[in-house]
């Protein structure tokens, strides 16, 4: 079985993207179990509302950059590579910081939960993340997701190690997990800069030299990537604001741990999506029904020990995390299907180029999800988010099957043979002879 996965590049690269999530979801999980039994939940809850902030603004500030890596890496030589790269960190990091700092401006007047943004915080949390996800990508590009497994292996580790030091040295509020969550994201990101280019691409060797020159690809790539990106993870980033925005800090604790409990599940078709997609940027022949079917044999187990023993493992954070986060877990567990044909849905369509199909259904999911939850929150609780997001991605699945429907009319109709058209007629004078 090993070597059969060695040998097959999209299950290869989908098990190294998976098992770099497992590793880093399995330690994120560790971290804020320890968060969780030492420190309070409004200091949790205040820490995963900067950390989901700053999720979003790196999500609108990457522009797409990303998948620009896919297509633009592979084929490139030495020093267009180092161009590509350098030019696409420096953009997306800059258009982070900015949009951080608007952030921390706008949001606190907006609402007065948000009142616990710190701005310096938030732009060094959010720079972090984007730096550390343009980097995700690039090895994703080149097929050598072993890269991306050991580097957030020795992200997620150092979270660990971290956050008893500096709870240990002093710190028991929302700093001390924000210090504990962003040092060491900057550490690992400045050790990859280092030391993955040239292995890599040799000859590689990052500079701040052509950026004028990416901005013009980076500008495409905001016009097709970047919106159909933003539509698409757009949901599961904002989510916890708007628990926080609606709810509270500590509300937002308990809708965070079971949103990262059913993370297991929601990283897995994303992961053989982008492999999908980078096999299919190499020129390989590979079929959707063949990553379709990888996605299920993965999510199966871990899918129904959830529906089923949800409860004692939120547990493990404290009663109060399994009696607040016990049905959102469930439902967040049914969704995982229909999120699974959207997101191969979506690689599928990419791969052909076929960008507005792609963003008219994540805009359909994202304006179901996020409506939805704003409307119910404030009744049903944080089970809401879980609803509206089940009903979006429902939504998103039917969109999907009246899609495929469509184009195999389409593909039946072009398919008709022409020799059936009927021959021309001739003059009626020659008729009548």
């Amino acid at each position: 079985m090993a070597k059969r996965v060695a040998g097959d590049s999209l299950a290869r690269n989908s098990v190294l993207i998976m098992a770099s999530t497992v590793g880093t979801s399995g330690l994120g999980y560790l971290f804020w179990m320890v968060a969780a039994r030492s420190l309070a939940p409004s200091a949790v809850g205040a820490a995963t509302a900067l950390i989901s902030v700053a999720t979003v603004v790196s999500m609108l500030s990457n522009l797409g950059i990303g998948h620009m890596f896919i297509q633009r890496l592979p084929a490139a030589a030495a020093v267009v590579w180092s161009r590509i790269v350098s030019g696409g960190l420096l953009i997306g990091c800059a258009a982070t910081a900015l949009t951080a700092t608007a952030a921390a401006i706008v949001l606190p007047r907006l609402a007065g939960n948000f009142a616990v943004l710190n701005g310096p915080a938030l732009i060094t949390t959010a720079v972090a993340l984007t730096a550390s996800t343009l980097l995700d990508y690039v090895f994703v590009a080149h097929r050598a997701s072993h890269g991306m497994f050991w580097r957030n292996l020795a992200l997620a580790a150092g979270k660990v190690v971290a956050l008893p030091v500096v709870t240990g040295a002093g710190l028991h509020d929302a700093k001390a997990v924000l210090l504990a969550w962003t040092l060491p994201s900057i550490a690992v990101t400045v050790v990859t800069l280092a030391v993955s280019p040239r292995r890599l691409r040799e000859g590689a060797r990052l500079t701040g030299t052509g950026l004028v020159h990416e901005v013009r690809h980076v500008r495409a790539a905001m016009t097709g990537h970047h919106l159909i990106n933003l539509a698409q993870a757009g949901p599961g980033a904002l989510l916890p604001v708007l628990v926080t925005a609606r709810l509270g800090a500590s509300a937002n604790a308990h809708f965070y741990v079971a949103w990262m409990t059913a993370s297991v599940l929601f990283m897995v078709s994303p992961a053989v999506a982008s492999a999908f997609y980078a096999e299919r940027s190499h020129a390989g022949n590979v079929q959707l029904p063949r990553a379709a079917g990888l996605v299920l044999a993965v999510i199966g187990g871990p899918a129904l020990i959830l529906f089923a023993a949800g409860d004692q493992i939120l547990g493990l954070f404290s009663s109060s995390y399994a009696a607040g986060g016990g049905l959102l877990l469930k439902i967040l567990v049914v969704a995982a299907i229909p999120d699974a044909i959207t997101n191969l849905a979506v690689a599928h369509w990419r791969s052909r180029r076929e960008f507005r199909r792609c963003l008219h259904l994540n805009l359909v999911m994202a304006t179901t999800c996020l409506v939805l939850t704003w409307w119910w929150l404030p009744g049903l609780g944080i089970a809401a988010a879980g609803i509206a997001w089940l009903a979006g991605q429902f939504a998103g699945a039917l969109l999907v099957l009246v899609f495929g429907t469509k184009r195999n009319r389409t593909t039946k109709v072009s398919r008709r043979p022409r020799n059936l058209r009927r021959p021309p007629s001739r003059p009626k004078e020659a008729a009548l002879r």
